[in-house]
């Protein structure tokens, strides 16, 4: 079944999230301790995706400032601050961080090579082995980002399920035509600059609008794939 992977990998997101919430009591200081951590290892996760996956900065400038551009002009920041205000209200919770806890964990668990890869390789031939590894690691870090982000951290199972299950379909359906490596590469380069800017949100040293970024993934691969193939488009329209 080719999106086995990404159901395992969406409930041990759920479950870690449920673990997560028992924790959630522990004290202030320890918290904002550990929110520290956090916040530093994520900066260096993001640094560390965006400069190994660079192969040409060129693509990745101008994906980050179009994508923000669209980003800003659809005003995605403050749809999201709305949904997490929304689901706040269902569930009685007023502390305000559940739309920074949904974009964060969002984009951990959907930026990144494990998650592309592993659901191309889950849709092409049905092994699952990098999303189940994917899983054991996501279900441990929503525990930690739970107990001092809070459930929002939760909510992340949607878009991972729809992130991951639909390139798993697109993979089953068209197979290698999708795997291209370097399409890969420019998508984990921008994620990791995105990821930096969520870790600059957590340590508070400035307040980054994320959400109007979020469109930097797919302009860097719509620039990418004209890059590659828009000479031989051009080429067969002129003749």
């Amino acid at each position: 079944m080719f999106l086995l992977g990404t159901l395992v990998n969406t409930v041990s997101i759920l479950l870690g999230t449920t673990i997560g919430s028992l924790f959630s009591s522990i004290p202030e200081r320890l918290k904002t301790t550990v929110m520290q951590g956090v916040g530093l290892f994520v900066v260096a996760l993001g640094l560390s995706m965006a400069l190994s996956g660079i192969s040409d900065t060129l693509y990745i400038v101008f994906a980050v400032v179009i994508g923000s551009i669209l980003g800003a002009w659809w005003n995605i920041e403050d749809g999201l601050q709305r949904f997490g205000k929304y689901v706040e209200s269902k569930i009685g919770k007023t502390n305000g961080q559940m739309a920074e806890a949904f974009v964060f964990a969002s984009l951990v668990y959907c930026v990144g090579s494990m998650a592309v890869v592993g659901a191309i390789q889950s849709g092409m031939n049905g092994q699952n082995t990098i999303l189940y590894t994917k899983s054991v690691l996501d279900g441990f870090s929503a525990i930690v980002f739970t107990s001092t982000m809070g459930i929002g951290v939760g909510l992340a199972a949607i878009p991972v399920f729809l992130y991951e299950g639909l390139i798993a379909l697109l993979a089953y359906l068209f197979g290698s035509a999708l795997h291209s490596e370097i399409l890969i590469t420019d998508m984990t380069s921008v994620g990791g600059i995105l990821i930096m800017a969520i870790g600059i949100n957590v340590l508070e040293i400035k307040k980054l609008q994320v959400g109007n970024m979020l469109p930097a993934m797919l302009v860097v691969v719509v620039l990418r794939w004209l890059g590659l193939h828009g000479s031989g488009i051009w080429h067969a329209i002129a003749h």
